[in-house]
């Protein structure tokens, strides 16, 4: 008798199991991989490599920081490090207080859009 937390054999691989009676035999049905649970999606690499925000420590706090591919970058926004446009298809940061006075949500909602060198070269005004 099997074990119930082992997996079962397909039914092409025994041939004397004696359900080869039963009716089922050449009905189609061959193993594939993720049949069971249907098609596997595709991987979105651009999703993957953009979603997880990491957190920063610096001198005026605890940031936020996710980047955003060119690829993603729809809409102009305006560096607060250089006070310039940052362009639709140019690959950003958006930056993100984590310690807001008035919470996580208040400072997720004041959430800016940064170049990638002028936010890695700000830590020079802190010194």
């Amino acid at each position: 008798m099997p074990r119930s937390n082992r997996p079962r054999r397909a039914l092409s691989g025994k041939a004397g199991s004696g359900k080869a009676g039963s009716g089922k035999a050449g009905s189609g049905k061959a193993a594939k991989p993720g049949a069971k649970h249907g098609p596997v999606p595709e991987l979105d690499l651009e999703r993957a490599r953009t979603g997880i925000a990491r957190r920063e420590s610096a001198p005026d706090g605890e940031w936020m920081v996710r980047s955003i591919t060119a690829g993603r970058a729809e809409k102009t926004y305006i560096c607060p490090g250089c006070s310039t446009a940052v362009l639709p298809g140019v690959a950003h940061l958006v930056v993100w207080s984590e310690d807001h006075l008035f919470g996580a949500a208040a400072g997720l909602a004041e959430r800016r859009h940064w170049h990638s060198n002028c936010w890695t070269s700000r830590s020079y005004r802190y010194r």
